[in-house]
This record gives structure tokens, C-alpha cells and sequence, in this order.
């Protein structure tokens, strides 16, 4: 079987705080159903650096003001509260695409 692990792009204004806490929350989530990705965090400064061949899914708690051909899940719920299992649930969706 091929290997299918898709690359997460975390995002957040420094790289650093809110992306970390969304990473964790979603990596725990993927690893509960038994889904695997491989993953780094950046600052969104940095995003017209990657393209769609460096990674499968961007996952922002900032806004994401550049055109990457990466499909972007906003990911603030996560840090709120409000509405993370939908987030979760779509971030599943597009990981087992």
C-alpha cells in the first residue's frame, strides 16, 4: 500500500503560540482516528514560500491573506472553543481525501 500520509501547514501570526496549541489539539485528534500526517508550523508571512507540493492542507487561526493553491481550514474554534468538533471534522474530511 502506498504511502498516503498528507502534510498539515500550521499558521498563525508568529509561527509560534496558537499554532502549536492547534497542532497538538489536531495531531491528538488525527492519532484517535487513526489517521497520521507529518506536519510544520509557520507564521503566515511566510506562506508564499509553499506551494501545493509542500503541503495537502493549511490549517490557519490567522487570516490568510496570499492565493497558495493549498486548501485552508480556519482553525480559531479550536483555540475558542466554539465549533471545534466541526473544525476537527473537517480537517478529518480533508485529511482521508
Amino acid at each position: 500500500m502506498a504511502n498516503n500520509k498528507k502534510n498539515i501547514l500550521f499558521v498563525c501570526a508568529t509561527g509560534i503560540a496558537t499554532s502549536t496549541v492547534v497542532a497538538e489539539k489536531t495531531m491528538e485528534f488525527l492519532h484517535e482516528n487513526g489517521l497520521d500526517a507529518d506536519y510544520v508550523q509557520t507564521n503566515v508571512a511566510s506562506l508564499p514560500e509553499y506551494d501545493k507540493n509542500d503541503a495537502d492542507l493549511i490549517i490557519a487561526t490567522t487570516e490568510v491573506p496570499y492565493e497558495t493553491g493549498i486548501p485552508v481550514i480556519r482553525a480559531l474554534p479550536l483555540i475558542t472553543g466554539i465549533g471545534a468538533d466541526k473544525v476537527l471534522n473537517d480537517i478529518k474530511e480533508a485529511i482521508e481525501k
